[in-house]
């Protein structure tokens, strides 16, 4: 087994033109209707689900962030999650941003808290790094999002800035002159390539505004969360070589 047979078994082929062009061009790119209204249902219970169950300890295998509730670890945590880091159109973007050479690094979730939310903007690599991009993320929007209940931001194409918004910005807090907000339905996916400057803004609304996101890496590099580490038994049984190959386990 190896990256490219991995892809092809899971029906991942090249992306297509114009999701191409955006991520190059501006750094991301979203692909509308990934998930339907059924797959929306059951994955915003099994969301809820897991906050109650897990309480306080909730996000702690990776990150837990005031004003915020997240979930980590969902590889482990449903067979519902496997839609997130194995469907066809996202990994062909996200290998095409890594050049084809991928791991999944993390599988967590974000919901930002009403009045919550806000984060400064970041990259999610350091300084730039001359073999290439090292790092691809992409946001599953598992409600919708607007302008009022804390979208996630971008800089289109800092991706190539060849800096971070800590080294480049006096208040990366601050709004972004060439900001804008993903703003899209729920069941959308936004690919973006991680060196993308991007953050939180607070949710203006009275329930929280929740999220999936799946995070590759490069195979060279560590993973957010050690997969083989946290590799569940049950979770092995059920998936597929291709599968196991994408998690690096």
């Amino acid at each position: 087994m190896n990256t490219s047979s991995a892809l092809a078994d899971l029906g991942a082929g090249a992306v297509d033109d114009e999701t191409r062009d955006c991520l190059d061009r501006d750094g991301f790119a979203p692909i509308p209707g990934v998930l339907s209204p059924g797959q929306l249902d059951v994955a915003r219970a099994r969301i809820d689900e897991l906050a109650v169950a897990e309480g306080p300890s909730a996000g702690r295998e990776v990150h837990q962030e005031r004003g915020t509730a997240r979930l980590s670890d969902l590889v482990n945590k449903g067979k519902v999650f496997d839609v997130f880091w194995t469907e066809p159109r996202v990994l062909a973007a996200v290998a095409h941003v890594l050049s084809g050479d991928l791991k999944l690094s993390s599988l967590n979730s974000r919901a930002a808290l009403p009045g919550e939310g806000h984060q400064s903007l970041h990259a999610d690599w350091g300084e730039p790094d001359p073999s290439g991009f090292q790092v691809c993320n992409s946001i599953w929007l598992l409600d919708d999002f607007t302008a009022e209940n804390g979208a996630t931001r971008v800089v289109p194409r800092s991706h190539r800035s060849g800096t971070t918004p800590a080294t480049a910005l006096a208040d990366p807090g601050a709004r972004h002159p060439d900001e804008i907000q993903l703003i899209a339905p729920a069941g959308t996916v936004v690919v973006f390539n991680s060196h993308l400057w991007h953050g939180g803004t607070r949710n203006h609304s009275d329930r929280p505004r929740r999220a999936v996101h799946s995070y590759f890496t490069r195979r060279k590099n560590p993973q957010q969360l050690d997969q083989r580490t946290y590799l569940r038994h049950a979770t092995w049984e059920r998936i597929s070589p291709a599968q196991r190959w994408i998690l690096d386990v």
